[in-house]
């Protein structure tokens, strides 16, 4: 957060401070954009608090120098990204689903996965209609995979103990590695499984960060 704001105030001109709290509920270096969230976050609320003029910034640019995922965490909706995050395509509308996110305690270095990877990178699988339930989107996604995963894997061999806990846990229709690891997740179609998952789960391995999550298409929807 502090090289995002020092970032914009450079990028800015301004000399204006800004008293900034995080309250980190997302493990570190796990996979799932939560410090990338937490710098597009300051540079939108800066923006906002220092009254700065979008055209006289060239926020995308700047995020982009901040890390590969800010972009995407700035525009704040589900993309697909391209490039080395730069380039950023909006996603058809996702239905209604319900997501268990599962870290067994392993913060990866995404660097070092990428050094284990070995094999071809998967083309690009993107779909243009809007998946109409849960089940539609699960199936789309299955005949994708993350390329990341069998490094991720050897690295960090409890990802798949957590990767096999959510394929057998009631209810789940897909579950994946996300990012570079260690944080998977599973896919589901009502709330209540996804609950009763994450409880399962967590109990079974209480050591692990577990939560249960809607899936939110576009945050900006929910901030006032």
């Amino acid at each position: 957060m502090l090289k995002a704001t020092r970032a914009l105030r450079a990028a800015a001109g301004v000399s204006a401070g800004a008293r900034i709290r995080l309250e980190k509920w997302l493990p570190v270096a796990s996979g799932i954009g939560g410090g990338s969230a937490d710098a597009a976050a300051v540079l939108g609320a800066l923006m906002r608090l220092w009254s700065l003029d979008a055209k006289a910034v060239d926020l995308d640019q700047l995020a982009l120098g901040l890390g590969a995922d800010v972009p995407v965490c700035l525009k704040g909706y589900a993309a697909f990204v391209g490039g080395v995050g730069e380039e950023i395509t909006r996603a058809p509308a996702l239905p209604p689903a319900w997501l268990v996110l599962v870290n067994p305690g392993t913060a990866l270095k995404t660097a070092a996965v990428f050094k284990a990877r070995r094999g071809e990178f998967g083309a690009p699988a993107r779909f243009d209609e809007s998946p109409a339930t849960a089940k539609v989107l699960a199936e789309l996604l299955a005949t994708r995979r993350n390329d990341l995963t069998a490094a991720a894997v050897g690295l960090a061999p409890e990802i798949g103990v957590a990767l096999a806990a959510l394929k057998a846990a009631d209810g789940a229709l897909l579950a994946r590695m996300s990012g570079s690891g260690a944080t998977c997740f599973g896919l589901f179609a009502e709330a209540g499984l996804a609950a009763g998952a994450a409880a399962l789960i967590g109990r079974d391995h209480p050591g692990w960060w577990v939560r249960a999550t809607p899936l939110i298409a576009d945050v900006r929807a929910l901030v006032p």
